[in-house]
């Protein structure tokens, strides 16, 4: 995927490599001893996965430690803000320290106040906003209710727009270019092969397919391939009915199929051109 627009975009809202950022010019990276790390009890994940952790912790002895958790102070140790599962890996591998980046609360706090409003800006694309609520994810370890109660969305709302970063680059490059909506994004998740996530996106480009007519053939792909392809000429065939009644009538035209019929929808921009197009259909 050509990271030229997208790649810029997510730079402008984040560093490269955040959690080195260094948030005052002040800031550098320690060694603290991990006995003198505490998990941070507000820490919504509290189960991890022990395979998971031994697999890190063999990567850890090949490779060292290469991104520096995030602490805050707490007396003489410290809270762990972001990295308890590397922490974690690193006790298990034997590491008598760890790096880590040193934040205070204040820090954090205008830190935190930084990502959420990157996520309210209104001009965001839906993938920079998937981004976003990523890092808050990650730097934060907060779940996705703890993230919809800050942004004032719905936990719902919120894991659907961080699922759009799991799009293939192709799909992802034409959310991006807008060739196709976030709702036509949501609905292409719907299948799981990436290969025919990106068919899918081909079709609703080629066809202009609306979301709803995208959310069809979704349904009728997981129902099997011959209802897929039924669903194809059904959408291909109202694409030209709409296309010929546009031309026909000179105005936006619409069509929506439904369980039984469909609705026509025909766009006027006055009484006038509504005059227009009443003679044009009664004159055919």
């Amino acid at each position: 995927m050509s990271k030229s627009k997208l790649g810029r975009g997510f730079d402008s809202l984040f560093p490269t490599d955040f959690d080195q950022t260094i948030l005052d010019n002040r800031e550098t990276i320690q060694d603290i001893k991990v006995d003198h790390l505490e998990p941070n009890p507000e820490q919504p994940r509290k189960n991890f996965d022990q395979a998971e952790i031994e697999e890190l912790a063999d990567s850890i002895k090949q490779h060292g430690l290469i991104q520096p958790i995030v602490v805050t102070p707490n007396g003489d140790k410290y809270y762990i803000i972001a990295g308890e599962r590397r922490w974690r890996a690193s006790k298990h591998a034997g590491l008598p320290s760890i790096s880590a980046i040193v934040r205070t609360a204040q820090q954090l706090q205008r830190l935190e106040l930084a990502l959420v409003e990157n996520v309210q800006r209104v001009n965001l694309s839906p993938l920079e906003q998937a981004a976003s609520i990523k890092h808050l994810k990650d730097q934060f370890n907060m779940d996705h209710d703890t993230i919809a109660k800050k942004l004032g969305k719905s936990s719902v709302t919120v894991i659907n727009i961080q699922r759009l970063l799991s799009l293939p680059p192709e799909v992802a490059e034409a959310l991006n270019k807008k060739k196709i909506t976030e709702g036509h994004a949501r609905a292409i998740l719907g299948i799981k092969d990436p290969k025919k996530q990106i068919e899918l996106m081909k079709l609703i480009i080629k066809n202009d397919w609306s979301v709803r007519q995208t959310e069809r053939y979704v349904v009728a792909h997981k129902q099997g391939a011959q209802e897929a392809k039924v669903a194809i000429k059904k959408s291909s065939a109202t694409s030209k009915q709409t296309e010929k009644l546009t031309k026909l009538l000179k105005t936006p035209v619409s069509l929506k199929r439904m369980a039984k019929g469909g609705k026509l929808e025909i766009a006027y921009k006055n009484d006038k051109d509504l005059d227009r197009i009443t003679k044009l259909i009664a004159n055919k």
